[in-house]
């Protein structure tokens, strides 16, 4: 009898257990099915918009708009075409130039083999590509935060094929970050498969107007931005792996291309907002700035991250000189500080 009374603790503990094991499971199969209906609709509800080009086995997808120069735009971490469909910025540049954006490898409707590891090199080889595909010569490239690192190791790789450079927010130089450990673990393999196809899109979604706070602050978040940017495409699991990867790769790509600023001579427009804070402008921007002798540095009073929704009338003017900058002699030292912009978009 004393004997038969141990036991009952004991199973009482598994079956607990097992309680808690099959209650998690059905937690995390409701995740998956909310999830996979989710991404459903949001693709239903937000279809291709432009063109596709295969290249080396990879299908991009883009928008293109307006004639002359051609400026090719490249979109920062987690977000896509749309992010500068909202900011006006297309609709402004199309007016005068030839508009090419790109939905980055993994974001959109562009694909992302797991088969390569996205660097930021291995994406400028790939729009390189597929802009020679387009018979497209001599672009100006803009490119937002992460999108930045693209820009420029398509100009370190290829300096006799892009005219200039304008970087918007970006990340040149390793610093330690916080966020990285957060926003990466959907990029390891299994557990992150798990994650991205249960808790964590539904864990993004809760946080994405504190998110949103954050890269736009101290300006209050575009009202365009808002209401148009289709939230739940960036949420897809397919997207959450291309963002933590580009997470995790953020300071070793950073590393790895600060050694090699110094061989650009083409034109390039550096803008920041000096409130950002996502990136620091001092420590990033300012040092690139001061790092090429040539380069021009316009920084936006109260600017945040997002700096093309607050003031996209001063991207395409950064866009506007980047196209008539013709070579590193006509340039030099230049700084110019905007005031903060009335509102935004």
């Amino acid at each position: 009898m004393p004997q038969t009374m141990q036991h009952i603790p004991l199973a009482r503990s598994g079956s607990r257990r097992n309680t808690w094991l099959i209650g998690g499971a059905a937690a995390l199969a409701a995740a998956a099915l909310i999830v996979r209906q989710k991404t459903r609709q949001a693709e239903h509800d937000n279809p291709p918009t432009g063109e596709f080009v295969q290249v080396d086995g990879v299908r991009l997808h883009y928008v293109e708009r307006g004639q002359g120069q051609t400026v090719v735009l490249l979109h920062g971490n987690g977000l896509m075409i749309q992010d500068y469909e909202t900011s006006g910025l297309i609709d402004l540049a199309s007016r005068n130039y030839r508009v090419i954006a790109f939905d980055r490898p993994g974001y959109g409707y562009s694909e992302r083999p797991r088969t390569t590891i996205w660097t930021p090199q291995a994406q400028a080889r790939l729009i390189h590509r597929a802009l020679l595909h387009m018979g497209i010569e001599n672009p100006i490239l803009v490119g937002h935060s992460w999108g930045t690192l693209v820009a420029l190791s398509l100009a370190l790789e290829q300096p006799d094929y892009v005219r200039s450079l304008v970087l918007l927010s970006g990340y040149y130089y390793p610093t330690v970050r916080m966020d990285v450990p957060l926003v990466s673990p959907p990029a390891i393999p299994v557990i992150g498969d798990l994650m991205r196809f249960t808790v964590s899109p539904l864990i993004g979604r809760a946080i994405w107007p504190g998110v949103l706070r954050r890269v736009f602050g101290p300006a209050p978040v575009s009202e365009r931005f808002r209401m148009e940017y289709p939230t739940w495409m960036s949420l897809r699991p397919s997207q959450l792996r291309a963002s933590a990867a580009e997470a995790a790769l953020m300071i070793p790509a950073a590393l790895s291309l600060r050694k090699r600023y110094h061989e650009l001579t083409i034109p390039v427009v550096i803008m920041a907002g000096d409130s950002d804070k996502i990136v620091d402008t001092h420590v990033q921007s300012e040092q690139l700035h001061g790092e090429l002798p040539h380069s021009t540095l316009h920084i936006t009073r109260q600017g945040g991250h997002m700096i093309h929704h607050l003031a996209p009338e001063e991207v395409l003017a950064g866009i506007d000189q980047a196209a008539t900058a013709v070579g590193a002699e006509l340039r030099g030292q230049n700084s110019h500080v905007f005031p903060a912009p009335s509102q935004i978009n």
